[in-house]
C-alpha cells in the first residue's frame, strides 16, 4: 500500500489549495479514504472522510463549509479542496486509507481507523 500526498505549500489567509493523494497497491474503490492533519506540537486531528463509493462525505466542524473531499477512482486519487484558508489550518496533512474495506463498518472520524501516508505541509500565512 502506498499513499503519496502532494499539493501542499504556502497560501495566504483566505486563499485556496488543493491536496492530492495518489494511492496504489490496493483496490482503491473498495475503501473509504480520509484526510487528517497535525500542527506543530499537537496530535493528529481528523479532518474529512469519504465513503468507498463517494456517496457520503464527512467533515470536522473546524473545516465544514470550507473544505471539500472528493475522489476519482479512475485515477486512484483522493483530493482535498481547501478554501478560505486560515492561519490555524497550518499543519502537515495526511491522506489515509481505511484499514477495512467497504464490507465492514468504518468509524469515519477515528484516526486509528486508517493507515496514513507521509503527508504534505500546508502553511497559511501573510
Amino acid at each position: 500500500v502506498q499513499l503519496v500526498e502532494s499539493g501542499g505549500g504556502l497560501a495566504q489567509p483566505g486563499g485556496s489549495l488543493r491536496l492530492s493523494c495518489a494511492a496504489s497497491g490496493f483496490t482503491f474503490s473498495s475503501y473509504a479514504m480520509s484526510w487528517a492533519r497535525q500542527a506543530p506540537g499537537k496530535g493528529l486531528e481528523w479532518v474529512s472522510a469519504i465513503t468507498s463509493d463517494g456517496s457520503n462525505t464527512y467533515y470536522a466542524d473546524s473545516v465544514k463549509g470550507r473544505f471539500t473531499i472528493f475522489r476519482d477512482d479512475a485515477k486512484n486519487t483522493v483530493y482535498l479542496q481547501m478554501n478560505s484558508l486560515k492561519p490555524e489550518d497550518t499543519a502537515r496533512y495526511f491522506c489515509g486509507k481505511a484499514r477495512r474495506d467497504s464490507t465492514w463498518y468504518v468509524e469515519f472520524s477515528s484516526t486509528p481507523a486508517y493507515s496514513w501516508g507521509q503527508g504534505t505541509q500546508v502553511t497559511v500565512s501573510s
